[in-house]
């Protein structure tokens, strides 16, 4: 019960610390800020499927692109709105939509396994982003142009980075939730062992579902947070397949075992490439593709299972 508290304490704490940074930071540290917490955001949104059930997605860029989309088009219905009521309808859309659509896509999807879901996922966002760049309500080839709704005399960089800072610790706490509900047990079991744990007697399907819809809606939310401080998106800035990959890599690089790993994985990554390898771009990723190497070869488990190594040793 003690470590419980002091583990709470250390998280507000934290928190709270996260929070006064943009009063003592340069705009540039800022965007960095703001940039770990929406990939981190998008991984551990990727990880509420892959770490809990081991379906892998490679195209989870799709929920981003249906979330901004979603939130520029909601955005444009309600021009006259005030600005709070903007953010909450085009953030709302964002969750809505994907998840929606997430839902109506399930089902299919989901009877496939191992690397027919992954090839599957990659298709949906490819097809998704190719349709929308065809049909001009989306902005066809030119995108769309989203309003700046940071209220008066606070600077939009700081703005964004507490939206992005309150959506992490929201799927934080919903990820750590489930890992101690019993739709996350079941899909731990799922993970070790799907047939076996459908002939025990768990709803495999249901709860497939639900975690791909809570991870696809939670993604199209942020996806939604990323276009509006983007503030200009075109079917190829929000449905890159680079994002993806960013879900993977910061989630493998901190951990899988974790639901820490992925903000881990995202800090390292996202802090080497904005601050180290900033003035390198020449070797940018050259240099960021050997560090993914060396991680996955030195800590396969990523840094968190590294970590837990070492301290198991410790305690021998």
């Amino acid at each position: 019960m003690a470590r419980r508290i002091t583990i709470l304490l250390l998280a507000v704490l934290l928190i709270a610390a996260l929070v006064m940074l943009p009063f003592f930071l340069k705009a540039f540290h800022i965007r960095v800020g703001l940039s770990i917490f929406l990939s981190a955001g998008f991984a551990v949104c990727w990880w509420l499927l892959a770490g809990f059930t081991a379906y892998y997605s490679f195209g989870h860029t799709a929920f981003v692109g249906i979330g901004a989309f979603a939130a520029a088009l909601a955005l444009r219905a309600v021009p006259e709105a005030t600005p709070a009521l903007q953010l909450a309808w085009g953030l709302g859309a964002g969750l809505v939509v994907a998840g929606g659509i997430a839902a109506i896509i399930a089902w299919p999807i989901l009877r496939l396994r191992g690397h027919y879901f992954t090839i599957a996922m990659l298709a949906v966002a490819l097809v998704l982003g190719e349709a929308v760049a065809a049909f001009p309500v989306f902005g066809g080839s030119t995108g769309l142009a989203l309003p700046n709704l940071a209220p008066m005399g606070v600077r939009v960089e700081a703005f964004f980075y507490w939206i992005a800072l309150a959506l992490l610790a929201i799927v934080l706490a919903i990820a750590w939730v489930i890992s101690r509900s019993r739709l996350g047990y079941g899909l731990a079991a799922i993970r070790e062992d799907e047939d076996a744990a459908q002939m025990l007697g768990v709803p495999t399907t249901r709860f497939k579902v639900v975690a791909f819809v809570l991870s696809g809606g939670l993604t199209g939310l942020i996806g939604a947070v990323y276009a509006l401080n983007l503030g200009y998106i075109t079917s190829d800035s929000v449905f890159r397949g680079s994002l993806s990959l960013e879900m993977i890599v910061n989630s493998l690089v901190g951990g899988m075992g974790s639901i820490l790993g992925p903000v881990i994985g995202a800090a390292v990554m996202t802090g080497v490439t904005k601050l180290v390898l900033a003035d390198l771009l020449e070797y940018h990723l050259a240099i960021t593709g050997i560090l993914i190497i060396a991680v996955v070869l030195l800590a396969p488990d990523g840094i968190v299972g590294l970590w837990r190594r070492r301290r198991a040793r410790e305690a021998e």
